[in-house]
């Protein structure tokens, strides 16, 4: 029975060590992806503050200035964009944004707005296409890979169905990486262009040409795919961060199974050989 018990435990502890072979590998790959994204975000950064600031001046420079895309329409639908991760393994991470998101969608509908989805992100298809709601389109496995490029591809195609009149306003839904350890799902306005800095008494010395709007009208693209560029690469970066965490932990979780399991292997063996003594000892009485 102690045999039987021992050769039980060894399976066991052969089959914890498999698996913290393999949480260990993933924790390794999550920490040298993450130092990637993470340079890959820094790089983003101030491309975008230096557009958004030259969006700003235009605003604030022009008398009268007014755009469809600094107004926010009483009615029309709202466009959001949800990110996500590609796989799982990540504890919370991909939870927790659906939560906001899915909040957000409840109270557009109270308003009364027509609710329509693009995502990014495997798992933020596979949680979307289960639902009622419309879908604009799917960006799958494009975190690692994803270029300028691609997201004002995506930017285009917003832009274009803003000034069609078929989407009235456009929100992001990503994590944010406050740190390796911390990690946040947060929601951004994008349209209408939020918190534009305005002087209107400021006397301007530049002319655009043809119009201040028009001029604005164009760079609202290279925005908007900044945005989703910048927000892609720092919810990959999250995910990354995340799943480090959790395998890390998993890792820690095993190592514990294992000395445990090897505790009360070393007992049963113990037990056996005490069981073996005694039953040489009781032979040797018994012949004497």
């Amino acid at each position: 029975m102690a045999a039987a018990n021992m050769k039980a435990i060894k399976r066991r502890i052969k089959s914890v060590e498999s698996t913290m072979q393999i949480t260990k590998a993933m924790e390794l790959v999550s920490s040298s992806k993450l130092r990637k994204a993470k340079e890959r975000a820094e790089q983003a950064v101030p491309f975008f503050n230096l557009l958004y600031q030259t969006m700003s001046e235009v605003a604030s420079e022009a008398v009268g200035f007014r755009s469809i895309f600094t107004e926010l329409k009483p009615e029309g639908a709202a466009l959001m964009v949800v990110m996500a991760g590609d796989r799982g393994l990540a504890g919370g991470f991909n939870l927790n944004v659906f939560r906001k998101a899915d909040e957000r969608v409840k109270e557009l509908k109270a308003e009364g707005r027509e609710v329509i989805l693009m995502t990014v992100g495997r798992k933020a298809s596979e949680h979307y296409q289960k639902t009622e709601l419309r879908i604009l389109g799917t960006f799958d496995n494009i975190g690692e890979t994803v270029t300028t490029y691609t997201a004002l591809d995506m930017a285009e195609h917003i832009v274009h169905l803003c000034k069609e009149g078929h989407i009235a306003m456009v929100e992001v839904f990503f994590t944010n990486m406050v740190s390796p350890l911390v990690q946040e799902a947060r929601q951004m306005q994008v349209i209408p262009v939020p918190n534009l800095e305005r002087n209107p008494g400021v006397q301007s010395l530049t002319n655009y040409e043809p119009s201040p709007e028009a001029v604005f009208d164009s760079l609202i693209p290279q925005y908007l795919a900044g945005i989703l560029y910048c927000t892609i690469v720092d919810t990959y970066a999250s995910e990354q961060a995340a799943r480090r965490m959790a395998m890390e932990n998993a890792t820690d979780n095993a190592q514990e199974m294992i000395d445990d399991l090897s505790l009360k292997y070393n007992r049963a063996r113990l037990a056996s050989i005490t069981q073996e003594l005694t039953e040489i000892v009781s032979g040797a009485n018994a012949q004497n």
